[in-house]
């Protein structure tokens, strides 16, 4: 069958961080014999279609290139905050929605599959459709006149999917539309073969936003520190509470603190390296793809208990309250616990079966039947 997948977030080439997690999905149904298409916003001016690994990318334009720039950076609740930001995304969803039409022409065994409900649910065509929800756009169900756009584009979904049961729930909130077992599932990832001996300290990779709380995790940091544990922490990412955090970091006088800014998806891995706790202290999460690869190289992950889809992913015993004293308390456990490191990896070892490429692509064939099925 031919598959669309429509989406304002998709790797602009290797290595690239947006939308990554996307491109080993297309790449699996490809080799499953399916013809598998990619329409996405142009980035400041640079459209025009590409080839990705095999992949045909269309990247469509939908404004001035100055005006380019709220896909791939995250920034598309913001253009909802101006009447030119609003202007921009009508003007995106209309670009994807004809980009999708010719990308799937006239076979009858063409399926869409719309990535975030906004813009690219809203922009889906009339034609077999899979919407998936990814966490970002089920927050934004929060939003006032959120809910209407929202029903909007879940019709245009014979199928609707959600990346965990957090997303699912809140869909379900909203909307009214339930998203039952048989439809949650995380995209696809690939764990790396390496495991951690341990010894390294704390890490983080993620965006540094409000959302992370990367601040609650400084803060426990040099709780753990005050008490005898010589920990260092490596912070990789990048975002707009960097220079705060790079303050608090200061200030709380550890010395023990690195920021290694932005990374490629390729060194997530390295970069968790021999890490012996994984910190993932956000919020509201739509999964958390970031502490499924801690688990993937053994490292156990100390989650929040208000983190949203993390807590599929985490065990029990290491999630805790979203406190600095609590989040502390967490981590000296683990480095307590002598079993903590094999729960992790055996978390991991399934993940990686779970969630691997191939396993991921059969589902979403699954999807697709439904979708022409009707």
């Amino acid at each position: 069958m031919r598959v669309v997948f429509l989406t304002h977030n998709y790797p602009r080439g290797p290595g690239d961080v947006a939308g990554a997690f996307l491109h080993p999905l297309a790449l699996a149904l490809a080799a499953r014999n399916h013809d598998v298409r990619v329409v996405a916003p142009s980035d400041r001016g640079a459209g025009g279609s590409a080839n990705l690994d095999g992949i045909p990318v269309d990247r469509v334009r939908y404004a001035s290139p100055d005006r380019e720039h709220y896909a791939y950076s995250g920034r598309m609740q913001e253009a909802l905050r101006s009447p030119g930001g609003w202007l921009a995304m009508l003007r995106l969803v209309s670009a994807l929605r004809r980009g999708a039409e010719a990308a799937a022409g006239d076979d009858p065994e063409s399926v869409i599959h719309a990535h975030w409900w906004f813009p690219a649910g809203l922009a889906a065509p009339d034609r077999p459709c899979v919407v998936t929800l990814h966490g970002t756009d089920a927050a934004l169900l929060a939003k006032p006149g959120a809910t209407w756009l929202a029903g909007r584009a879940l019709r245009r979904g014979r199928v609707v999917t959600a990346v965990s049961t957090h997303v699912g729930n809140q869909v379900e909130r909203a909307t009214r539309r339930s998203i039952d077992a048989g439809h949650r599932s995380p995209m696809p990832f690939t764990l790396p073969a390496r495991r951690s001996a341990g010894g390294a300290g704390l890490v983080y990779v993620g965006r540094l936003t409000r959302q992370k709380r990367v601040d609650l995790a400084l803060r426990a940091h040099a709780r753990c520190v005050a008490a005898g544990h010589r920990l260092p922490f490596v912070i990789a990412g990048d975002g707009p509470e960097r220079p705060a955090l790079t303050a608090l970091a200061e200030s709380l006088g550890t010395g023990l603190v690195r920021f290694v800014g932005q990374i490629a998806p390729a060194q997530v891995g390295s970069t968790i390296g021999d890490a012996d706790v994984f910190m993932f202290p956000a919020v509201g999460e739509g999964l958390g793809l970031a502490a499924i690869e801690a688990l993937g190289c053994g490292v156990p992950v100390v989650a929040c208990g208000d983190g949203g889809g993390v807590l599929d992913i985490v065990p029990a015993g290491t999630v805790v309250d979203p406190t600095p004293e609590a989040l502390s308390a967490g981590i000296m456990a683990v480095l307590a616990d002598p079993t903590a490191r094999v729960g992790a990896a055996l978390a991991g070892d399934r993940y990686r079966t779970d969630l691997s490429p191939e396993r991921v692509a059969a589902r979403c064939e699954d999807w697709y039947r439904e979708a022409l099925r009707g």
